[in-house]
């Protein structure tokens, strides 16, 4: 005798689909440490600079620097009142991003957990998508 399971749901059963993460977030240890450090710059309305480059080991590098204002076309995310700007072609790989700030006993600095890459260097300085 052959068994077929059948599963019927209705439409109160069924879970809406996850969205995929948009732009760029930036957790609490990272707006904590930009905070501090613009406050040492004594430039509070500055942002955080991210691009992304040709270069490294594994084809891309990531960029970051200050800037005092944001570009024309640039991509501006905030949390509590600490901005990042991104260009237009950088935010494309950079999508669904998380920058978190990490202090360990071995090195500290900014990390981003990018979902986008597909491989990266031992040093973690380079990726690829």
């Amino acid at each position: 005798m052959n068994e077929q399971a059948t599963t019927q749901t209705s439409p109160t059963q069924t879970a809406p689909a996850a969205k995929p993460a948009r732009g760029i977030t930036l957790h609490e240890s990272a707006v904590g440490q930009l905070k501090k450090l613009l406050e040492e710059r004594q430039t509070p309305e500055a942002g955080l600079r991210i691009a992304v480059r040709g270069g490294g080991c594994s084809g891309l590098a990531y960029v970051m620097e200050w800037a005092e204002k944001p570009r024309e076309k640039d991509k501006i995310f905030e949390r509590d009142g600490v901005r990042v700007f991104v260009d237009p072609k950088s935010y494309l790989y950079l999508l669904g991003t998380e920058i978190v700030y990490e202090s360990t006993l071995m090195a500290s600095g900014f990390k981003l957990n990018n979902p986008n890459v597909k491989g990266s260097c031992g040093c973690g300085e380079s990726f690829s998508v």
